[in-house]
């Protein structure tokens, strides 16, 4: 299934960018570096559905992956990243050619002059909660979103961006066994609750002029990190069966359904506001855990006690102990085409 993109034409030049801070990698030679340059000089006359997207937490689990979808599609990037190295591993020249990676000093060159920017920086949830922990997950994601605003809110009106999509999370809505969340639904009163509270209200202070997109992400399903990686150890380790009670709900997203939904939000100007950044069929925990077994061929039978997931991850549990219902709403009005709609669809996809 294929995601219609509407993109508006813009013309950039990038003698601006190349600055000490933006970092070309150190594997270019003499010649790769001149068509590094070929390809800078090209940008100015490039096509009306090309993008210039400036992306936050690249080098994370969702980051990654947009920045290879906007690659491929021939969409110039710009990775905002505390670690060159770290991102020059994960976006090697070879593969990525024509990427610039900016440091903290360099994210006002990239910034000035992209059409849009991705916001998806913070500190992941799914560790074991200290005071010190909690107060890093909520700083790092206040702190990174707060400088992009900065960023874009200072820059001249003709190189600034004209989108911002930021991340938060379905976390904002607390926690029901009962209750159905949508994009209206207040917030709730938990820990979580209150660090998507103050992430939200962060992104909120960008100028008027820029539209925003907030995606309140579920659990992400995919290869190679996120939810699963988590969850499977335990799951296996205990007989394969369902997480806590299993009675929690359990909002979940496809990896390649939130890139697509974050992808569209970036050039459809309809995509504003809050838009909840989850599959529209939630199931119960113990749903899921049900159908995990039966797509790896070891059906599920035995709980994974509470005890167990609090002792690998504090009180940082209550991710998993503790759920929501949420529905996306704005996205089902919008029409966006869920590839993976169903939890069972989803994880035959990603294990086989």
């Amino acid at each position: 299934m294929k995601t219609e993109v509407f993109c508006s034409p813009t013309s950039l030049s990038w003698t601006h960018f190349i600055s000490p801070s933006l970092h070309i990698p150190q594997s270019f030679s003499v010649g790769e570096t001149n068509r590094f340059r070929v390809f800078c000089g090209a940008a100015q006359s490039q096509k009306a559905n090309q993008m210039t997207v400036s992306v936050t937490g690249a080098t994370d689990f969702i980051g990654k992956r947009l920045v290879q979808r906007l690659h491929a599609d021939n969409h110039n990037v710009r990775v905002l990243t505390r670690s060159n190295s770290k991102a020059e591993l994960i976006f090697p020249v070879k593969y990525f050619p024509g990427i610039i990676i900016g440091d903290e000093a360099g994210w006002k060159d990239c910034i000035e002059g992209s059409n849009a920017v991705v916001n998806l920086a913070g500190m992941p949830i799914s560790t074991r909660w200290s005071p010190e922990i909690k107060t890093e997950i909520k700083q790092s994601r206040i702190r990174v979103t707060l400088k992009v605003v900065d960023l874009i809110n200072s820059s001249p009106q003709g190189v600034r961006p004209t989108v911002l999509v930021s991340a938060t999370a379905v976390g904002y809505y607390g926690s029901s066994e009962t209750q159905v969340f949508d994009e209206s639904s207040p917030s709730g009163n938990d820990y979580l609750a209150e660090v998507c509270t103050e992430w939200e209200a962060t992104a909120l202070k960008v100028n008027k002029d820029v539209r925003l997109a907030l995606i309140r992400i579920g659990v992400v399903l995919g290869n190679d990190g996120g939810a699963l990686a988590k969850l499977i150890p335990l799951f296996m380790m205990f007989a394969r069966g369902p997480l806590g009670s299993g009675w929690q709900w359990f909002s979940w997203i496809h990896l390649e359904d939130i890139v697509n939904l974050i992808y569209e939000a970036l050039s459809n100007p309809s995509y504003k506001g809050v838009i909840n950044g989850t599959a529209p069929n939630p199931v119960r925990l113990a749903e899921m855990c049900d159908h995990l077994g039966n797509v790896t061929g070891r059906p599920s039978w035995l709980p994974v006690p509470d005890f167990a997931l609090k002792a690998v991850l504090g009180e940082g549990a209550s991710v998993v102990l503790e759920g929501q219902r949420v529905l996306p709403a704005k996205a089902k009005e919008l029409c966006f085409p869920f590839k993976y709609p169903y939890v069972r669809d989803a994880l035959k996809s990603i294990i086989f």
